[in-house]
């Protein structure tokens, strides 16, 4: 199968699975009616219009989004750190961002008014978490070269985050702590149209600086030496990725909450339908595959037939750890075969 083909149909299950996300729920609205109205943007029925435009369309774009933003973050660092279960959960990214969240709605919600600037805040506290812990983890990982004592120090950087939380959670007050604990369970609905603009810029930002990256990443697969051979500036074009990671990875898990195992999993899945370590067409398959999988695990925390939602947190863990589980076992029969 050529590679134009294999695009062409991740972007047909991709259209597919957009619709049926739209489709499910506890309110069936015809699938005649949802795609009449994405054409012509209204439905006759009041009801259906609303479900589809303020519910399940926001919903479902959330995921593309979030599908998008983990698992190109999980890619470059699972380039950057030449380890394959390096990404934005496991490295503690994910927690930092969670604890500059926390900082922001148990520690300052209270007194700050952030009527107009609420969103951004969010974004931004989000964003300074997720840097964080990455800056940590690259000041360490220029003295310590051995890649798997730097991604268990990343989660040990998850922990301690997660150790602050914790304490936060038990000095906040009761309303401020339930808006936090519903938020870490991770939800792709609780995003206004505001936020979802916001979404779609940093997203884009993000991927941008991944894009503008794709040489830099590219080398670095080959060893930082041969890379400084070539003329790059290894140090540089870490902070490059490390700052598309950061945006990806703290935007979605702002507006999300903290969703594991997608930038571990997708990666991976992505180099084997393709089979190439060519960057110039892993970012884009990720983006397509992430968003796929977001879309899938949508649809099954719908729990089709039924009118309770799971979280999404949820379900993309049930989805990552048995793929996580596979590569390992199949990495130690590799080396046991060498």
């Amino acid at each position: 199968m050529s590679k134009s083909l294999k695009y062409s149909v991740l972007f047909v299950f991709l259209m597919v699975l957009f619709l049926l996300d739209l489709y499910i729920g506890s309110v069936e609205v015809p699938i005649n009616e949802i795609t009449s109205g994405l054409f012509t943007g209204k439905i006759d029925n009041h009801i259906w219009d609303m479900i589809l435009f303020k519910f399940r369309l926001p919903k479902a774009i959330v995921a593309v989004f979030a599908g998008i933003g983990l698992s190109i973050a999980g890619l470059q660092m699972q380039t950057v750190f030449r380890n394959p279960l390096a990404g934005p959960y496991v490295l503690g990214i994910s927690s930092g961002a969670g604890l500059g969240v926390a900082i922001l709605l148990l520690g300052f919600a209270s007194f700050i008014p952030m009527a107009f600037f609420s969103n951004w805040l969010l974004v931004f506290a989000a964003w300074l978490g997720a840097a964080l812990v990455l800056f940590l983890i690259l000041f360490i990982s220029i003295r310590v070269k051995d890649i798997m004592t730097i991604l268990i120090l990343g989660i040990m950087f998850g922990a301690v985050s997660s150790a602050i939380i914790s304490i936060m959670e038990f000095f906040t007050t009761e309303a401020l702590l339930k808006k936090y604990v519903i938020w870490t369970m991770g939800s792709l609905i609780n995003v206004s149209e505001s936020q979802l603009f916001i979404m779609f810029i940093s997203i884009s930002i993000g991927v941008a600086i991944s894009i503008f990256s794709v040489k830099r990443l590219n080398v670095l697969l080959t060893g930082e030496q041969y890379a400084y051979t070539l003329g790059i500036n290894v140090k540089k074009a870490r902070y490059l990725i490390f700052i598309s990671t950061s945006i990806l990875a703290g935007t979605v898990t702002a507006f999300c909450g903290p969703i594991g195992f997608i930038g571990i999993v997708v990666p991976h899945i992505s180099r084997m339908f393709f089979n190439t370590a060519d960057h110039r067409h892993l970012i884009f398959v990720s983006a397509l595959i992430g968003a796929i999988v977001m879309l899938i695990s949508d649809i099954i925390s719908q729990l089709p037939g039924s009118d309770s939602v799971l979280p999404i947190n949820s379900v993309t863990s049930l989805i990552g750890i048995p793929i996580i589980i596979w590569i390992i076992i199949k990495r130690y029969k590799f080396s046991s075969t060498m």
